[in-house]
């Protein structure tokens, strides 16, 4: 049998042969590497082992991040559950609370009586749910009234709210009782800052005239020109604005403008 001659022909010369790349910026050699697990079988067998390798020596940490995934999962679960239960029984520990401090019985409404719990007890022991939160703003309001002034403020600091004009009317309750403190200048901040949140023309005028009266007793007379400024340049159509003239013309004198 004759040999087949070598030539470029040939189907060894064709299986040596270098694929030209279709791109011409390419190198040569390049076609066909990119997955080289895929046409070596012997690299993928050596990854696979690698693989295994990795997890046999680190199976004990790798159960231990899984442990503590599938903890945190179930702990969230579980706090949540508490915390709705908790709610549930300070709305119903709270609920004659409120009817004794809508009919102005403060300390009933308070203390509790006898039967039902104050709300210094369901913001004390439900702090951290929706009720708990709700009973400081009744507490706080309750000590206000009652001439507690700083323990209105404690209770009032520990109230917060999504619903900003609920929150706007926090911070002037506590203006109101750091102004009874003597404590003007905290007063007119927080007035201020009342005013300010989710302005508006119902209620920030009032917030406004509260600030300036604050400030004025502060001898800060600048700042109380400033607030009235505000209500009789922002919100031209309040109730607000004749009387805002006039003690800012009254503000100006004291400054001696």
């Amino acid at each position: 049998m004759s040999k087949i001659p070598y030539t470029r022909n040939s189907p060894t010369a064709r299986q040596q042969t270098t694929q030209v790349p279709a791109d011409p910026n390419q190198p040569l050699g390049a076609v066909g590497s990119e997955h080289p697990l895929l046409e070596d079988p012997d690299a993928l067998a050596e990854r696979l082992a690698n693989s295994e390798d990795f997890l046999r020596r680190n199976k004990n940490l790798l159960f231990g991040v899984l442990a503590l995934v599938v903890l945190a999962v179930v702990g969230a679960f579980g706090y949540y559950t508490w915390r709705s239960s908790q709610d549930e029984k300070a709305q119903a520990a709270m609920f004659q609370a409120v009817n004794y401090w809508e009919a102005d019985s403060l300390k009933k409404a308070m203390k509790g009586d006898g039967q039902y719990d104050g709300l210094e007890s369901v913001a004390s022991e439900y702090s951290g749910t929706k009720a708990g939160n709700l009973a400081n703003f009744y507490a706080g309001v309750a000590s206000l009234k009652d001439g507690k002034y700083q323990a209105a403020i404690d209770y009032l600091e520990d109230f917060s709210s999504d619903d900003l004009l609920v929150q706007a009317r926090a911070y002037a309750l506590l203006g109101d009782a750091n102004l009874e403190l003597g404590k003007t200048k905290e007063a007119a901040d927080l007035y201020e800052k009342a005013a300010n949140t989710n302005a508006n023309e119902y209620f920030s005028p009032g917030y406004l005239m509260k600030e300036a009266t604050a400030r004025e007793l502060a001898k800060d007379y600048d700042g109380a020109i400033k607030a009235y400024d505000k209500i009789i340049n922002d919100y031209q159509t309040a109730a607000e604005v004749n009387e805002a003239r006039g003690l800012k013309a009254r503000a100006e004198a004291l400054a001696g403008k």
